[in-house]
């Protein structure tokens, strides 16, 4: 991808679900992608960080993400909760996110794409779906898509 400089594409994986951290990570590794995965458990770790603070304070050991994956399910801030913050910081508006969730509710497609969200993607509840889906996902966004230089 010509916009990274050679670096691995920085992705920030928002997901409380250990199981789902795991299956993503692999997905992501498996198709040897040049990724740099960071995974944070719940909403407002993902903000502090996309802000760099507290833990992610230190910008060398939380790069800004060039994706952020997000879970709309987790706790203490809620996935549309951090697209909402994201959206109202003009430093966070512009990182594509990719909503992947179990739900497929109309509403919560809805509100997230509202909210600025790229793409919405219900995760498969099947193994092989999930990593046919991370490898699709893969292929998308670091083969295809041109992402934005930071």
């Amino acid at each position: 991808m010509p916009n990274r400089k050679g670096r691995p594409a920085v992705v920030l994986l928002a997901e409380d679900d250990p199981g789902d951290q795991e299956l993503t990570r692999r997905g992501l590794q498996e198709d040897v992608f040049d990724i740099d995965l960071h995974i944070v458990p719940d909403g407002e770790a993902t903000m502090d960080y996309l802000k760099q603070r507290g833990q992610f304070a230190d910008a060398a050991n939380s790069p800004r993400p060039d994706l952020l994956l997000l879970d709309l399910n987790m706790p203490k801030l809620d996935g549309k909760q951090v697209l909402e913050q994201m959206r109202a910081d003009a430093d966070l508006s512009r990182i594509p996110v990719v909503v992947l969730t179990t739900s497929s509710q109309d509403e919560d497609v809805l509100r997230t794409y509202d909210l600025g969200c790229k793409s919405y993607i219900t995760k498969p509840v099947d193994a092989e779906g999930f990593f046919k889906c991370i490898r699709e996902l893969g292929l998308y966004w670091f083969e295809l898509v041109t992402l934005p230089s930071y």
